[in-house]
C-alpha cells in the first residue's frame, strides 16, 4: 500500500461525498453493505487493473477505450501514446470518466478531469510504475507514453462478495 492517512483520509470523504449526492436509485443499488471504505479500495486495487475510460469528441460524443489502471496514493492514473486520440482529446477537454470491474463482483467508477503528469518530476510514482512494469518496459517503452492522473469530483464503489464467491 503507498497511501498515507492523508491520503486514506481524503478517499474516505471522497467516497462518502460521492454516495450523499448521488440520487435514490443508485444509492439503493450502492447500498451500505456493498460499498468499499478507502482502505477496500486500496486492498481491491494493488496492481494493474483494465480501466474502461471515457473521453469527450469535440462535438461532445463519448469515446470509451480500455487502459490499464494503476492506483496510486489515492487516484488513478494511466498511460498512453503521447499524439493519441485518447490524449488529444484530454488536452482540449479533460472531463473524463473511468470504471475498473470484475464481473458482477466489483466495480468502481470514479468522473473527474485528466491531468497530464510526468512520472520523472514524481519520484515515488515513477518507482511505482517501474515495479509494477519491470525495468525493460519502463525503459523501453512506457516511459516514453503520455501519463495521466484522474482528478476525482465523485467516486462511486460496489462489491458484491457473493457473486466473487460464486465464481
Amino acid at each position: 500500500m503507498y497511501e498515507t492517512p492523508d491520503d486514506l483520509t481524503a478517499l474516505q470523504r471522497l467516497l462518502d461525498d460521492s454516495h450523499a449526492a448521488a440520487g435514490p436509485h443508485l444509492r439503493s443499488v450502492l447500498d451500505e453493505e456493498r460499498r468499499l471504505d478507502a482502505a477496500g479500495v486500496v486492498a481491491r486495487l494493488p496492481g494493474i487493473s483494465m480501466m474502461a475510460l471515457a473521453t469527450v469528441t469535440a462535438v461532445g460524443e463519448p469515446r470509451v477505450g480500455v487502459v490499464d489502471g494503476h492506483f496510486f496514493r489515492g487516484r488513478f492514473y494511466f498511460g498512453s501514446g503521447r499524439d493519441s486520440v485518447r490524449f488529444r482529446h484530454i488536452r482540449a477537454r479533460p472531463a473524463v470518466s473511468a470504471t475498473v470491474f470484475e464481473g458482477q463482483s466489483l466495480q468502481i467508477t470514479v468522473h473527474g478531469k485528466a491531468v497530464e503528469v510526468s512520472p520523472a518530476d514524481d519520484p515515488a510514482l515513477e518507482s511505482f510504475l517501474i515495479e509494477l512494469h519491470g525495468r525493460d518496459l519502463w525503459d523501453g517503452w512506457l516511459k516514453g507514453v503520455a501519463w495521466a492522473r484522474i482528478e476525482p469530483a465523485k467516486m462511486f464503489t460496489f462489491h458484491n462478495p457473493a457473486a466473487q464467491s460464486a465464481r
